[in-house]
């Protein structure tokens, strides 16, 4: 039996009942049920909180999104399939407004229920299992500026690699490196419990430092054993105007014995409108020197395709809620156009966010040659990485997408 907990949201009892029906025939007995947000809210509170929602939206009283908006202030809910009749247009807006606070979005079924569709949405949610590290998403207080110097200075703040892979042979060709804060009172914390801290203190260049020496060190350990491994970081926009960056990047390698090459430094969309010329300055010595500059969550900012021509990038990340929702014919048109658009300016396109076979096989299909997400790996430790990168993770890719290795 299942035990995912699962919320039946539902003002119209006969499709409520069928909603129950549905996942019992799917082998999930830990159902609740609620007939309006308020009552909904009543019910999971009592019972601790559910896995997932099966939401409705348009009820009588308090509706879906702000039983979503409020049962998710409270923690009481991880993850949200959308159960509704609305037109497409309006469903695209929801999945948005979901994303924003912070829920997993499963995805969107219609109405009648069906069986068959249901199943693999439910599928795709990622509960903590015993050899994941769990890491904390509650909402405790952001960290004072104190705390977080001293974990600067203890050192606990840990880079974690998700690896890249060829969407076809299943090559690795390297890995992004992300934060988590290994706290010896808190546990593992995500960024979003303490990044705000970090920006508000001004410390992200320490924190970005910290974890470029981790990463070249692990990048060193690895090549030394004849497996190139490329590495990408990400950089705030602000930091990009630091007249002092290029320089102490330039140094770090030197300590490390690395090549530019080797690195990748992604910057997110968002705040490329109104960059100040000494970051685009930087911009262009980074990639003089040889070092390689991505475009992150291409396609959710505002950034125009002019500032993109004149920007020196040379690698596109394109946001995982394209990709999620490849199915859907405008985010297909958005997919097929970002990848023409970085055939004709010469760059990459590394699709974020991959969790099933389907999503590999179209992105394959529109010439998307390299990717990263669930799928392939989670983002893992160092002692971790080593000891997948070394042990047969491309036998395991392949019996994920079904093909052989003859």
């Amino acid at each position: 039996m299942n035990t995912l907990r699962i919320l039946v949201l539902e003002d119209h009892a006969f499709q409520r009942t069928a909603a129950v029906s549905a996942l019992n025939s799917l082998g999930y007995k830990n159902i609740f049920q609620a007939a309006d947000g308020k009552d909904a809210l009543a019910v999971i509170s009592q019972a601790g909180g559910v896995d997932v929602a099966l939401c409705d939206l348009s009820m009588a009283g308090m509706d879906g999104l702000t039983f979503l908006r409020l049962a998710r202030e409270a923690g009481l809910i991880r993850a949200v399939i959308i159960c509704s009749s609305l037109p497409e247009d309006l469903l695209r807006t929801v999945d948005r407004i979901v994303t924003l606070q912070g829920l997993e979005l499963l995805g969107s079924v219609g109405k009648p229920l069906m069986v068959d569709v249901l199943g693999p949405l439910l599928a795709r949610y990622r509960p903590h299992t015993p050899g994941d590290a769990k890491v904390v998403e509650s909402h405790l207080d952001q960290p004072s500026e104190n705390e977080v110097l001293e974990a600067i200075r203890r050192q606990e703040f840990r880079a974690y690699f998700q690896p890249k892979f060829h969407l076809r042979s299943g090559e690795v060709d390297g890995a992004e490196v992300l934060v988590r804060w290994q706290s010896p009172s808190r546990g593992l914390l995500s960024p979003g419990m303490f990044l705000p801290t970090i920006e508000r203190c001004g410390l992200l260049d320490e924190m970005f430092f910290s974890l470029l020496t981790q990463g070249l060190s692990l990048q060193r350990f690895v090549q030394s054993h004849g497996k190139p491994f490329k590495l990408a970081f990400n950089l705030d926009v602000t930091q990009m105007a630091n007249p002092n960056l290029v320089d102490r990047i330039k140094a770090l390698l030197r300590i490390h014995g690395a090549s530019p090459a080797g690195l990748i430094f992604e910057l997110t969309e968002t705040g490329l409108l109104q960059m100040p010329e000494i970051s685009m300055e930087n911009m262009v010595r980074l990639r003089m020197l040889g070092f390689s500059l991505a475009i992150d969550d291409f396609g959710v900012g505002y950034s125009s395709l002019e500032r993109l021509c004149q920007m020196p990038f040379n690698e596109i990340k394109l946001d995982a809620g394209f990709v999620q929702n490849f199915h859907q014919a405008r985010y297909s048109a958005v997919i097929h156009g970002a990848l023409a658009l970085a055939r004709e300016l010469d760059m990459r396109v590394v699709a974020e966010g991959i969790e099933t076979a389907d999503q590999v096989h179209h992105l394959a299909r529109l010439g998307c040659q390299w990717g990263q997400g669930f799928f392939y790996a989670r983002p893992m430790n160092w002692a971790h990485l080593v000891d997948w990168r070394f042990e047969g993770q491309k036998s395991s890719w392949r019996r994920a997408i079904g093909t052989s290795d003859r």
